[in-house]
């Protein structure tokens, strides 16, 4: 894995060692006083070519060349050029090699001229698979899809790459002991051909047998179980057992997990696996400070107990204190042994919010059963009791509402801090009826995602996208704010403030509406390992009538720094096609989901 990049106060020192260091500065010595000048190949095949022709260390003192054992490496560079040409299938290379003085300080210039000649070609690839493994479809079609078929240019690193996945692939099918019985090239430098015979052994398959979990006797085994990425019988596979480790970390109750198969000890080709634990705090107390322009400036104190009752339930308490908005929440889970995402939840709360457009007291209670299934995909059936008293526009209100509904949820992402690439889909259907004791029957339905796609040169694509719709059996006076929908702020149309675009009434302040649309594209070149910078394009508004709307839109440029919390983003947005534009700074702590 990379080394842990060094803390900034370290950089001078650091500067200071390598001027010091006589050692470091070889390498660099030895590049200013010999450069290798490639001809006849570009790319990958010049590349290689200097890189077989790097000097020994002991060529270069202080900055000056030893004539004589250079001209010995030059002498013996053109089998070093063939050889750095076979790899892409160039046998019968020619080289020159010639050293020219440039100066007379004795900087030299390697002049290397390739002819590299024809490739030699595949005529024939023989790739089998031998063993119980052998009706495994998925090997099949890998041997099937060799890279190196009749008439391809012979490539090592192709062959090396193929070869490699075809085991690890039968490994991960529980083929531990898979291996190649027949693997060579047999290569004819004069017909300029090649044959290729691979024979994969997979060997037995082998199966997960029993796990013992130690080290953590104040959860219940069940509770354990459910973060295992297998069960017992399954395919052994040491994926699973990396996922099984990710698992028990990402839950936040432990701060060391070791996963140990033991294929020695296996019999009848189980294979039995060891986890060791080692348990968090169980108690945290979590302050925070920050903010944001949907926010203003806030404080967050956050208290967690992640084992109730010695049972795994875990219980939180949220109070949060900002310009626009105060929360105090509670929340309680009970895990299910069935899997991970499995649970029953049950929370409330009480939430103050005065943005510009409307002022809001909610206070709410909500049980929500959930549900984990393959792939990422989280589904749910939740009520939400509420009361909320509202002032909006010229209205004053109060609002009862029982809600039930209905959640999924798919997230695929390749890190929660800072994703490479990945997907999120969340759906939410939730309705009511006077004839439960609502004030005002309604049905909502709200879908949102997001796609992140790596692209070359360190860039990347990030595009989101939320609809909502309501439909009333009465005014829209009798839906509270918290079920209105608004557009505009740090997640939605940048160039305009939080909440600040929607329907207008008369006096012309916004009142929120019944629908939305905002979609947005961000372009974001990576910076070092912690920092990006960004350009975007935001575009949506809420509206009460699908014929005839307006829609906003928002550009700008922005600023990532990455930390273990999450990316701090500050963006500068100017709105577009609007009489008068003006420009607006978001600043926002976490990712953009």
């Amino acid at each position: 894995m990379p080394a842990p990049l060094l803390n900034r106060s370290f950089f001078p020192l650091l500067v200071l060692l390598l001027l010091l260091s006589p050692f470091a500065t070889t390498p660099a010595r030895a590049a200013e006083a010999v450069q290798v000048t490639v001809q006849g190949v570009k790319g990958d095949k010049a590349n290689n070519i200097k890189a077989a022709l790097s000097l020994p260390s002991g060529l270069v003192t202080d900055g000056r060349v030893d004539r004589r054992w250079l001209e010995r490496f030059v002498e013996k560079a053109p089998q070093r050029v063939r050889d750095a040409l076979r790899p892409f299938g160039y046998y019968n290379a020619q080289a020159t090699v010639s050293l020219q003085e440039l100066t007379p300080e004795r900087q030299y210039n390697i002049v290397v001229q390739v002819e590299p000649g024809d490739p030699v070609r595949v005529a024939e690839s023989r790739v089998r698979i031998r063993g119980p493994g052998s009706e495994e479809s998925a090997l099949r079609d890998l041997a099937d899809d060799f890279p190196l078929r009749g008439g391809d240019v012979l490539r090592q690193n192709l062959y090396e790459q193929a070869k490699g996945s075809l085991k690890a692939r039968a490994i991960d099918f529980g083929y531990i002991n898979a291996s190649f019985a027949e693997h060579r090239i047999l290569v004819d430098p004069e017909e300029n051909r090649a044959e290729i015979d691979l024979v994969l052994d997979t060997g037995p398959r082998f199966l997960f047998g029993e796990t013992l979990i130690h080290g953590a006797p104040d959860f219940p085994d069940k509770f354990l179980r459910r973060y295992m990425a297998y069960e017992p019988d399954d395919p052994f596979s040491y994926a699973r057992l990396g996922q099984t480790q990710l698992n028990f970390l990402d839950s936040d109750r432990f701060k060391d997990v070791i996963v140990t198969p033991r294929p020695e000890m296996a019999r009848e080709r189980h294979v039995p696996v060891s986890i060791q634990l080692v348990p968090s705090a169980r108690r945290r107390l979590r302050p925070g400070i920050g903010y944001g322009t949907d926010t203003g400036a806030r404080f967050s104190l956050q208290y967690k107990d992640v084992n109730m009752l010695h049972r795994g339930h875990e219980f939180t308490a949220d109070f949060l204190i900002a310009e626009l908005r105060q929360d105090l929440g509670v929340t309680y889970i009970v895990p299910s042994p069935r899997n991970m995402n499995t649970q029953t939840a049950l929370r409330a709360g009480l939430e103050r919010e005065q943005p510009d457009t409307y002022e809001r007291s909610t206070l709410f209670v909500e049980l929500e059963r959930a549900r984990g299934f393959k792939k990422g995909m989280t589904g749910s059936v939740f009520v939400r009791v509420l009361q909320e008293d509202y002032s909006i526009g010229e209205e004053d209100n109060t609002s009862f509402l029982v809600l039930p509904g209905v959640r999924f949820n798919r997230r695929s992402y390749s890190d929660p801090v800072r994703p490479r690439k990945g997907y999120l889909v969340n759906l939410e259907v939730r309705g009511t009826h006077q004839s439960i004791g609502s004030d005002t029957g309604l049905l909502q339905a709200i879908a949102s995602g997001n796609v992140l796609v790596p692209l070359p040169a360190r860039f990347s694509v990030f595009a989101r996208v939320k609809a909502g719709s309501t439909w009333q059996n009465e005014p829209l006076k009798e839906l509270p704010t918290s079920l209105r929908f608004f557009a505009g702020g740090d997640q939605s149309v940048r160039g305009y403030g939080y909440q600040e675009l929607g329907p207008r009434d008369k006096n012309g302040d916004v009142v929120g509406g019944k629908n939305l649309l905002v979609g947005s594209v961000e372009l974001e070149r990576a910076l070092g390992e912690n920092w990006g910078v960004a350009v975007f394009y935001d575009a949506g508004n809420a509206f009460d009538n699908f014929s005839n709307y307006d829609i906003f839109k928002g550009a700008g440029i922005g600023v990532r720094r990455y930390t273990p919390v999450g990316p701090i983003r500050v963006d500068l947005a100017r709105q577009l096609d609007v009489p008068d534009p003006s420009y607006r700074l978001h600043i926002g702590v976490g990712f953009a989901w």
